[in-house]
């Protein structure tokens, strides 16, 4: 099999200092990327045309942050979704009824405006995170279980849900049927080499891109499975991506720093920041989230 490794000198959009940074999305209403850090409770928001970055503290630990069909953006954040009000979260919109020590992590919306989202065991330990689904304002459960999962990604035509245990290099298939999710296969298991799968994201040719934690960079995945592409980057705690700018060609890289000991650090003076590259194919515009029928 032949892989493409591409050796790309990331762009430096945003020198920060993320614990935790994540769950970037990319908002064409506002030419804007957004994303957190869900160890020191913050939301980010970079302006490419500028180059400038603005950082509101909401506490807590937010871990997505996405648009909402009649406007705003609903942030998952340990235990509720919120709207998010001015520079802070409103009240729970919905509660999730899990375990004390679990928290919310990844999430995408499907092309119905489903939002799908994991959560998982804050101290990474016990397999009582779970994937769930918020349809037209109510949650809905899923027989996903793993210590910490991760993703997930929709097909472009909303059929397929990939979803990711981080914990076991995992990447899995399932067949999106209402709010539950069926004929769950394995789509990628990974090596111990290879890092551990992190968050994913799909592109226009359907093709799924992995964020390699501790694996030093992003993935490039056929539909069948395939190996297509291994983007090499300067930190190794990466942690997702998101395509933006005009053309939906622009991969801007969450990274984290969280866990890395001095020397590691200085080894990697980005990590916790947020890169950029120019990727082969476009990306697509997440969908809003439905909270009403």
């Amino acid at each position: 099999m032949h892989v493409t490794e591409v050796s790309v000198i990331p762009e430096l959009a945003w020198q920060l200092d993320c614990q935790l940074g994540e769950g970037p999305v990319w908002l064409a209403d506002e030419a804007a990327l957004r994303f957190v850090d869900i160890e020191r409770g913050h939301l980010h928001r970079f302006d490419p045309a500028s180059g400038t970055g603005t950082t509101i503290e909401v506490g807590g630990n937010p871990s997505f942050i996405v648009p909402i069909q009649d406007g705003g953006l609903l942030v998952g954040s340990q235990h509720g979704l919120h709207r998010l009000e001015g520079a802070a979260l409103g009240e729970p919109l919905v509660t999730i009824p899990q375990p004390l020590h679990n928290r919310t992590n990844d999430a995408t919306v499907d092309p119905a405006g489903r939002l799908w989202f994991g959560t998982m065991d804050d101290g990474e330990s016990r397999p009582t995170g779970s994937i769930w689904c918020l349809h037209e304002g109510a949650l809905h459960s899923t027989d996903v279980g793993a210590i910490v999962t991760n993703g997930p990604a929709a097909s472009g035509n909303g059929r397929v849900l990939y979803h990711v245990d981080s914990g076991e290099r995992t990447i899995w298939r399932s067949r999106i049927d209402g709010v539950a999710l069926r004929e769950t296969e394995v789509f990628v298991q990974l090596d111990a080499a290879d890092g551990h799968p992190d968050g994913i994201v799909t592109d226009t040719e359907d093709c799924l891109w992995v964020a390699l934690w501790d694996g030093w960079g992003v993935r490039r995945y056929a539909p069948d499975g395939t190996l297509l592409l291994h983007v090499s980057l300067p930190c190794a705690r990466v942690t997702k991506i998101a395509f933006g700018g005009p053309d939906l060609r622009t991969a801007y890289v969450t990274t984290a720093r969280v866990g890395l000991d001095e020397a590691a650090l200085a080894a990697q003076p980005l990590a916790g920041s947020l890169l950029a590259f120019t990727a082969p194919v476009a990306g697509r515009i997440l969908p809003s989230v439905r909270l009403s029928a």
